[in-house]
């Protein structure tokens, strides 16, 4: 199956299924003499594993990182790195109902459409948990950009139609939905629940602030570092609709208005506002880089819905399991992971161009 790895210089390639007995990914291009240990790829795993709150899906995973190859001695040997993640919590009975039926959202007709052959045990390998194999590569990420001081922030900016409005990070962490305004974290939490028990489910807004990135990365015409973003976020199957900058905003503003005027700041050019999102012609300017993603409710509701099955005969459905009513909390580390895999790469190609 085309379409399973990522990145040209450090790249990724994600294999396993939902139910199957393991996930995982094989990392190229992980530079030699990195410090590296499960230690550091298990608390990226922990933020995005299931059941770690009341308004998560109850799916009761460890997601314990196992590094199988490219460190020797706690240090990256520059070979390919693979990282495995057994399934442990798998009730594929619950699918046993609906094996042969298009639930609505989901990706079960358009798999079988293309290969002929679906897993319907939890979606197979279009289910969310394939996540889990970006964010154990988004660790080893995050580590290469430590060493740069650049920082990936990603915080839900909305559940619904309740927004954060005063932002702290420090606060992204000590609620459960992820948000960076505590004070309406439980007023977004309370409407999770709310539709929970509706047999319903909601989405969202996350958004992304990209710190300390260096002018002159991204790859003109084509290979943009706005176009390679969107690619790697609109990758995440919960994600439908991307913005940068003022994004869909800047239809309604004048050029006066958008325009990011150059000034100096501590004797190097900038700008003096950031409208562009920290990108002008497909390359960083060294600002911050803003982004927002709008996130679809989860497809996996409990009411009965009408369908069609593959014999094409309408018929009612209910999906049944353990599933997430909104995803913005277990998207975060996802988003940050996919982030910080298309900056490394785009680091290494400039680097290689750059004497």
């Amino acid at each position: 199956m085309a379409g399973n790895s990522f990145g040209i210089l450090f790249r990724i390639t994600t294999f396993g299924e939902s139910h199957g007995p393991a996930i995982g990914v094989v990392i190229d291009g992980v530079p030699p003499n990195l410090a590296l240990s499960e230690a550091d790829i298990q608390p990226e795993l922990d933020r995005r594993k299931p059941g770690q709150s009341k308004i998560t899906t109850q799916r009761k995973e460890t997601d314990k990182a196992e590094i199988l190859s490219g460190v020797f001695e706690g240090k990256t040997t520059g070979a390919p790195v693979a990282i495995v993640i057994r399934n442990e919590d798998v009730r594929s009975q619950d699918y046993e109902n609906i094996k042969n039926v298009f639930r609505p959202g989901h990706a079960d007709f358009t798999y079988l459409a293309k290969y002929g052959i679906r897993d319907y045990r939890g979606g197979g390998r279009s289910s969310g948990r394939e996540t889990a194999c970006r964010v154990a590569a988004g660790a080893i990420a995050k580590k290469i950009l430590a060493k740069q001081k650049i920082r990936i922030i990603v915080y839900t900016l909305a559940v619904g139609d309740i927004y954060a409005k005063k932002i702290d990070y420090s606060a992204i962490e000590q609620n459960m939905v992820r948000t960076a305004d505590a004070a309406v974290a439980e007023k977004m939490i309370a409407k999770i629940e709310e539709v929970r028990k509706n047999g319903d489910s909601i989405g969202g807004i996350l958004q992304c602030e990209i710190k300390g990135i260096p002018a002159g990365l991204g790859d003109p015409s084509f290979d943009k570092l706005n176009a390679r973003l969107a690619q790697a976020l609109m990758s995440i199957a919960t994600v439908k609709g991307i913005e940068f900058g003022e994004g869909f905003g800047a239809a309604n503003m004048l050029g006066s208005q958008h325009n990011d005027p150059f000034v100096l700041k501590g004797g190097k050019a900038g700008v003096k506002t950031n409208h562009a999102g920290g990108i002008l012609g497909g390359i960083s300017t060294g600002e911050d880089i803003n982004i927002r993603l709008a996130l679809k409710p989860p497809s996996s509701i409990a009411q009965k819905q009408q369908t069609l099955n593959e014999d094409l005969e309408i018929v009612e459905t209910q999906v049944k399991g353990r599933h997430d009513p909104c995803l913005c909390p277990r998207v975060v580390p996802v988003a940050e992971a996919m982030i910080a895999l298309t900056l490394v790469d785009c680091l290494m190609i400039q680097n290689s161009l750059v004497p």
